[in-house]
This record gives structure tokens, C-alpha cells and sequence, in this order.
């Protein structure tokens, strides 16, 4: 009687769990994984898809480097309120061209001189890829936004 009332615990045990596991499998099934940006990682991805014209002139630190002031300049468009908290009601719209203005501008008051407008846009736009890729940016913004 004993093994008895053991084995229908133990079956009874059973079944509560696997009921709460796949009731939460389910549910973080359900919510899409938030995108992590590991600059190491990104800075391997980035430098792999840029142009041969771009790798034969930049070194992996200077990618690095770019990459690092363009997330700078995100940083500096980001929306808030109360000069606090990021806005999580708003969009960013980032062109790539105000991106290259501000890394040039950055890079060349950090003594970097050499970088060639054309290069820092390659990484710029190899960075944005990299951000659509881990699911980071949403769609383009309409030409002009919704009434």
C-alpha cells in the first residue's frame, strides 16, 4: 500500500509539473526574444560584411571605433522624457548620412584623420544590417509619417 500511495504522489508530482512548465514554455513562447548587443559579436558580424574596398583600409580596432561612436550618436537621438527615461512611446528615425557626419566629426577630434567618409558609411550601414539581424530595428519609417 505504501509503494502504492508513493507511485500515485509521485505520478500526481508529476503531472503538476509538467502542466506549469509547458504552461510557461508557452507563454515565453509567445513573448519574442529581446535583442542583445554584444559589441565583440557585432564587431566580428560588421567586419565580415563589409566590402573589400572598406577591410583593405580599416583596421579591426577602427571598426570597432566606428562602430562605437555610431551607437554614441543613437544614444544622443534617443527620445526621453523629463531628461530621464527613454521615451517608449516614440520612433527613431536615423539616417545614415547624419550617423558618418557625427563619427567623422568624433573620430577626427579623437586624432583619427584617416577615415574616409565612404568606409565609415560601409560600417554604418553594415551596423544597421547587423541591428535588423538580431531584430534590434524595426521597418523603415514612411516617407511622411500617418495622419
Amino acid at each position: 500500500m505504501i509503494v502504492y500511495a508513493a507511485a500515485v504522489t509521485m505520478a500526481l508530482v508529476f503531472v503538476i509539473a509538467a502542466v506549469v512548465v509547458g504552461r510557461e514554455a508557452r507563454r515565453l513562447d509567445a513573448v519574442p526574444p529581446t535583442p542583445v548587443f554584444d559589441l565583440d559579436e557585432a564587431t566580428a558580424w560588421i567586419a565580415e560584411h563589409l566590402p573589400a574596398s572598406a577591410t583593405a583600409v580599416l583596421s579591426y580596432t577602427e571598426v570597432r571605433r566606428i562602430i562605437e561612436l555610431s551607437l554614441e550618436f543613437l544614444r544622443t537621438q534617443t527620445p526621453r522624457r523629463n531628461g530621464s527615461t527613454p521615451a517608449k512611446d516614440t520612433n527613431i528615425v536615423v539616417g545614415s548620412s547624419e550617423t558618418v557626419a557625427f563619427v567623422l566629426s568624433r573620430a577626427r577630434d579623437e586624432g583619427l584623420e584617416d577615415l574616409r567618409a565612404a568606409d565609415v558609411h560601409f560600417v554604418v550601414e553594415a551596423q544597421l544590417a547587423y541591428l535588423e539581424a538580431i531584430g534590434a530595428v524595426g521597418p523603415e519609417a514612411a516617407e511622411e509619417p500617418p495622419d
